[in-house]
């Protein structure tokens, strides 16, 4: 696919600037990007800047989840935006004991594959151009923050543009500035955790056709080497450097292909890129203070062992988004974005938790280690459930919330309240077939499972839920007849939702993120509705003029 970087607002533009804005987002990188189209489609007045000209062309993250592209595709983002490689395993091997681990990443969850990698220049191209059909956002390149005074009101964003200086007022400011964000810095927020104390090689080169079709690890002691497969026959290679060998060295390109000769004898390989990293885990004290916030790597950074690190800012901003676009426009109170650290936090945590646990056996420190180790991870993958937690990726944390803004129910239900809700594919009423997120619509909604979802609920609290846009629908068994009530109804094709998580006669209240915030029988609807407006702690002023 061959995508031309989309036209954006630059510093000599400047005028174009507005000068009050209710987000200011501070970093264009894919996290940022992200950001900004979700809080474009909720039409929420955004400026985004970044102190680059242009996005950076070589290509850094490389793989995404099903989780990952879900998100994508709430910002708006076609499936075949992009290219991407949907990987069936990963394997895990040790030149002692063998091939010891097998991750199955073949098939799909929630309509997406498990794992793909991607080209992130592409990625970010993408993105970039759906802004420029936003009305509500602004995009200023060559533009940086200097530093912002807190107000009453937000803050006032103190910007750099070459020479020129000026200020912004935002009612919310959101670091999505990388590792060393200058956002997290103005707050004094702590990083803590751990710089690896290695330095990694990172090869991108390309051949016709690729060697490889999978990812895998290859767990040596003397030197670990993390290989993929990548869209645009790309390969990736990570080289963990020995002591004594430095950067200026393993960078030069004799050194490079001497490296590669395991795989490319004939030395014909297109050598992309080659760049050394190190790794680290850490984590932000708080993702947010007052009227600021931190997502993607301003907030936590997750070593690449499992591929979550891009997926991790994702989620952040998925969670963030609607929250902000909420406060601003009146329908929740502010008291709402407290819950996104809250929300947020412990998950990012838990990855990087994961992270950590799986370097430890892509880097055995010795050969003891490795085979002690590797030799008792192979046992393991033959022991019924303990083997199937690891082979099937129940050892990855799950997006689901143990406190935030949702409420349970108390009842025994796959409706959990603070975990997402499942996606499969439905037809609607008039034979169109799509995934249910599209159904949901972008802001709340009220679901019937097998049952007319507002026809037991209350006068006034069915005004309160058109006020605010809440839609109604109704997922019918696969082949029920449709059109049974005045609401959108859907079948569902795949029995992900009937019987798959509800009982007919549940309804369940998701909201934008996806996440189930609560549930129940439709006996109970205008407790439940009520109960989930509570939350939201809607403002008086607001009540009144819904009522």
């Amino acid at each position: 696919m061959n995508i031309q970087v989309a036209p954006t607002v630059s510093a000599d533009a400047l005028p174009r600037v507005p000068s009050q804005v209710d987000v200011l987002i501070v970093g264009l990188g894919p996290v940022g990007a992200v950001m900004a189209n979700l809080l474009g489609r909720h039409g929420v007045k955004t400026l985004v800047i970044d102190k680059a000209a242009e996005i950076f062309k070589a290509p850094r993250a490389i793989a995404l989840d099903n989780e990952a592209l879900r998100i994508l595709q709430l910002a708006g983002l076609a499936e075949d935006a992009f290219d991407t490689i949907a990987i069936p395993f990963v394997r895990m091997r040790c030149p002692i004991v063998g091939d010891f681990a097998r991750i199955n990443t073949l098939g799909t969850i929630d309509g997406f594959p498990k794992q793909v990698t991607f080209y992130q220049p592409q990625l970010e191209t993408v993105l970039r151009g759906m802004l420029t059909g936003m009305p509500a956002v602004t995009v200023s390149l060559e533009t940086e923050l200097s530093g912002f005074t807190e107000t009453d009101n937000g803050v006032i964003a103190h910007l750099r543009s070459g020479t020129r200086t000026f200020d912004i007022r935002t009612r919310y400011l959101v670091g999505a500035d990388g590792a060393g964000s200058i956002v997290r810095q103005l707050i004094g927020e702590q990083f803590n955790g751990k710089t690896y104390a290695e330095d990694w090689l990172v090869v991108d080169a390309q051949r016709d056709p690729p060697g490889i079709d999978h990812i895998e690890f290859l767990c040596d002691h003397k030197r670990p080497v993390p290989h993929m497969i990548a869209p645009g026959n790309r390969e990736r290679w990570e080289f963990m450097l020995r002591k004594g060998e430095r950067r200026e060295e393993v960078e030069r390109e004799e050194n490079v292909r001497k490296l590669l000769g395991q795989w490319d004898a004939s030395g014909q390989m297109s050598l992309e890129r080659k760049a050394v990293y190190r790794f680290h885990a850490r984590v932000a004290r708080q993702f947010s203070k007052g009227s600021v916030f931190l997502i993607g790597d301003a907030a936590h950074i997750t070593p690449p062992f499992v591929g979550q690190g891009l997926v991790a800012g994702l989620r952040d901003a998925a969670n963030l988004s609607w929250k902000l676009a909420w406060a601003v426009q009146g329908h929740a109170g502010a008291s709402i974005l407290k819950t996104y650290d809250q929300e947020r936090r412990p998950h990012a945590i838990a990855m990087i938790n994961l992270a950590k646990f799986m370097g430890k056996l892509i880097m055995p420190r010795n050969a003891f280690s490795a085979f002690l180790n590797h030799g008792l991870m192979r046992m393991v993958r033959h022991l019924p459930f303990i083997g199937d937690f690891f082979e099937e990726l129940e050892i990855k944390p799950q997006n689901r919330f143990k406190s935030g803004l949702f409420r349970k129910s108390g009842a025994k239900t796959k409706l959990e309240a603070g975990a997402l809700i499942p996606q499969g594919w439905v037809r609607a009423r008039d034979g169109r077939i799509a995934l249910s997120d599209e159904a949901l619509g972008s802001g709340f909604a009220l679901v019937g499972f097998g049952c007319d979802p507002v026809a037991k609920l209350d006068p006034e609290t069915a005004r309160r839920l058109a006020g605010l846009n809440v839609r109604s629908i109704q997922i019918a068994y696969r082949g029920q007849r449709l059109g049974l009530t005045a609401n959108d109804t859907y079948e569902d094709l795949e029995g992900r939702f009937l019987p798959g998580i509800a009982k007919a006669g549940m309804v369940a209240v998701i909201r934008p993120d996806r996440i189930i915030m609560h549930s129940g029988p439709a006996d109970d609807v205008t407790r439940i509705v009520t109960e989930c407006l509570d939350l939201l702690q809607m403002p008086v002023r607001a009540n009144a003029e819904l009522a």
